[in-house]
Order: structure tokens, then sequence, then C-alpha cells
């Protein structure tokens, strides 16, 4: 039996959905690097951290309600 792992993206939306609370860049990559993630640098982690939170945020999986910061919330 075969597992599917899971993409950076649902890993991310599991753990803030299980977590809750406040999110910004730096939660998110320690989320993603205890899932399993290991960036090549400390910028490419960042980078991957806000583009996962700036999906997920598309999918309604999480809101930005002040629009001046990189903070997001549960939807």
């Amino acid at each position: 039996m075969s597992e599917k792992l899971l993409t950076h993206k649902q890993a991310l939306a599991a753990v803030i959905r299980a977590l809750g609370g406040t999110w910004d860049t730096e939660r998110a990559v320690l989320a993603l690097r205890v899932a399993g993630y290991e960036p090549a640098s400390d910028e490419a982690a960042g980078k991957e951290a806000r583009h996962n939170l700036r999906e997920l945020m598309k999918d309604g999986v999480i809101v930005r309600p002040d629009p001046d910061q990189a903070v997001y919330r549960p939807a």
C-alpha cells in the first residue's frame, strides 16, 4: 500500500486548521519545515511560505484581516 504525500500547500492548510491562530511567513516556514520541507535557503523557505499562504487565501482557507499586514487567520 503506497502513501500519497501531501503537497506543501495541503500540509500547511492542515496545520493551520489544526492550530488556528494567526499566521505569518515565519510561522508558515516553521510549519512547512516540520512537515518535511527542506529549503535550499531561508530566502527560498520564505518565498515558498508566502506563495502557499497566498494560495490558501485564494482557496478561502485563510483570510487577511488587515490588507496592510501579511498576517492571516483561518476563514
